[in-house]
């Protein structure tokens, strides 16, 4: 279809009206429309539904079809989903089939391309194998969840095609090839463009480094995983490249991407909650088996028990009258704020959990909200009412209230017995405000501008200490996902066989000036509030997930920890 058969159209903010001219037009006049980027005219979505309900024999041209384009979204209307065609283009799943299709598409595909670097086809075949192999990495990576990427990024084909299309321009116009311009080019720009994390983009980094360097065009056979697997081919022809990537594993090992082997387990326990959490949505509202009676009296004793536990609001005045705001004690102030926050949240459980008790005698009405509460409680899901005022949590209904009562009564007996001299981080509502309170202390003690200082981390060999440091404070209750804690050596090491997380001994969080902060090579490992690690940017400007960076000792280079995915996290989801 080419010339006045065929017009497309890129959905945004005012070309709506545009479209539905141009599809009016076409039902009569037999030609196709392509409405591209759905996704982005969600307000126009209830407009196009209407126009594809009007659609009959009557009213279109034999000739005329219609063609969207859209990204996976909520809002797309069901009805088009329904009664169209539907065509869906995802990358291959495994590094090998990745490859494959690399190779076999345009451009490399097309044989004027492919020898287009005359006098330096050794230069350019490698680099061109190495960005593909990085292309079908960053894609695979996707299965690992968090561990693989923070946020899964939807890396395309045209990605590969203008960063192949570049190195091909770089390679002919000079001399030697500049590294730093094309991962620049590469990195940053055209994969780094859709990257909107900070650590992912670390990682993308570090990734492509071993791909766009000297030692894959000199080596002879240049590594691209330990075991030797996967490496650069010797310069050969088009062919000699597609028979040597069908030689290639089937099924790709995690140490290619420079993971360790519990990923699998990761890996597989992520594939299995999604699983469940998709057979109960297809539950519909019977959330139970049995009569109404037996689950009523069920729901009814689990609201019953978790009443019995929760204790009564903090006194806020008390609290007030007992820590009052000080110039050289912060954490007086972190104190009374963090009550203030948690009695917003024992208000919500305790007002919606005597609700749904009243709607279940009869005495008021079951609304949509109570449903949803009950629904959650069946299911053993923290309720959606909880959790837009609770910090967040991935934990089940069972260990979140758990969890809950234990972080109120570390605040109880920090109001009873005074400042803990270990502070238990993950116990906090807004732990920023603690870190914040720390640095506040430093700063008018030694009379220095907070806007100068910094932290320095140590990780002491102890869980439990009876003294709080001179300056900073000791923190514990973290974990590491991705390595574990040498405590006889001090250093990051590998986890062991089948152990997916690492409890961390007290830390000592000490502020510092930035100038004295010494340079070290340790890993800057980021430090976030749940395992699923992605969050957004609040009003505060804080992310709701990210706390802070921690520096902690190894033994190894930094990128093989980036390259795991290492991070530490202020709670579990178990």
């Amino acid at each position: 279809m080419t010339g006045n058969k065929f017009q497309a159209i890129s959905l945004g903010q005012g070309q709506g009206p545009i479209a539905a001219k141009m599809i009016r037009e076409a039902m009569k006049e037999g030609t196709w429309v392509c409405l591209q980027n759905c996704h982005l005219a969600v307000s126009w979505m209830p407009t196009l539904e209407k126009i594809c309900e009007e659609f009959s024999h009557d009213t279109c041209h034999a000739d005329f079809r219609l063609w969207l384009t859209s990204y996976p979204s909520p809002k797309f209307p069901v009805t088009i989903l329904q009664n169209g065609v539907k065509m869906t283009n995802e990358p291959p799943t495994g590094l090998r089939l990745n490859l494959l299709q690399s190779y076999l598409t345009d451009p490399i595909s097309d044989t004027a391309f492919f020898h287009g670097c005359v006098g330096k086809e050794l230069v350019w075949e490698k680099l061109l194998f190495a960005v593909c192999f990085f292309h079908a990495l960053v894609q695979e990576r996707k299965k690992y969840g968090p561990l693989g990427w923070n946020i899964p990024y939807g890396f395309n084909e045209s990605d590969l095609r203008i960063s192949i299309r570049q190195l091909q321009l770089f390679i002919n116009d000079y001399d030697h090839v500049p590294f730093e311009a094309v991962s620049y080019l590469t990195g940053e720009c055209n994969y780094g463009g859709r990257v909107t994390d900070d650590w992912d983009r670390r990682l993308l980094m570090t990734i492509l480094a071993d791909f766009y360097n000297r030692d894959v065009v000199e080596q002879p056979r240049y590594l691209f995983s330990p075991s030797g697997n996967y490496y650069a081919p010797p310069k050969g022809e088009y062919e000699d490249y597609i028979e040597f990537i069908k030689k290639l594993p089937f099924a790709q090992h995690p140490e290619v991407f420079g993971m360790h082997e519990n990923v699998d387990i990761s890996k597989d326990i992520q594939q299995t909650k999604i699983l469940f959490d998709s057979l109960l949505l297809t539950q519909g509202g019977n959330m139970q088996g049995g009569t109404a009676g037996t689950t009523d009296s069920a729901l009814f004793e689990i609201a019953k028990d978790i009443l019995s536990k929760l204790p009564s609001d903090f006194d806020i005045e008390a609290a007030l009258a007992k820590y009052p705001v000080q110039y050289e004690e912060s954490m007086n102030t972190v104190l009374v704020q963090e009550m203030e926050r948690f009695n917003n949240l024992i208000r919500t459980i305790r007002t919606t959990l005597q609700s749904l008790q009243k709607a279940i005698k009869g005495l008021v009405v079951m609304d949509a909200d109570l449903e949803a509460l009950a629904g959650s409680l069946l299911v053993g899901k923290v309720p959606e009412k909880w959790a837009k005022r609770s910090y967040p949590s991935l934990k089940p209904l069972g260990s979140y209230v758990a969890d809950f009562l234990a972080r109120l009564k570390f605040l109880q007996d920090w109001y009873n017995v005074g400042k803990p001299t270990v502070f238990w981080l993950s116990g906090f509502f807004f732990t920023q405000a603690f870190l914040t309170g720390a640095m506040q202390n430093y700063a008018r003690k030694y009379t220095i501008p907070i806007d100068l200082l910094g932290f320095s981390f140590q990780v002491l060999s102890t869980d439990t200490s009876e003294t709080s440091p001179e300056d900073g404070v000791f923190v514990h209750g973290l974990f590491l996902d991705g390595a574990r804690w040498d405590r006889k050596n001090g250093v990051l090491s590998e986890q062991h066989p089948k152990v997916l997380f690492d409890s961390v001994p007290i830390i000592w969080v000490q502020p510092a000036e930035k100038s004295k902060v010494q340079k070290s090579d340790a890993y800057i490992c980021p430090l976030y509030k749940t395992s699923e690690r992605k969050g957004t940017l609040s009003t505060t400007g804080h992310s709701t997930n990210f706390v802070i960076a921690m520096l902690l000792p190894t033994d190894k280079p930094v990128q093989h920890w980036i390259k795991r995915g290492v991070a530490l996290l202020c709670q579990l989801d178990d």
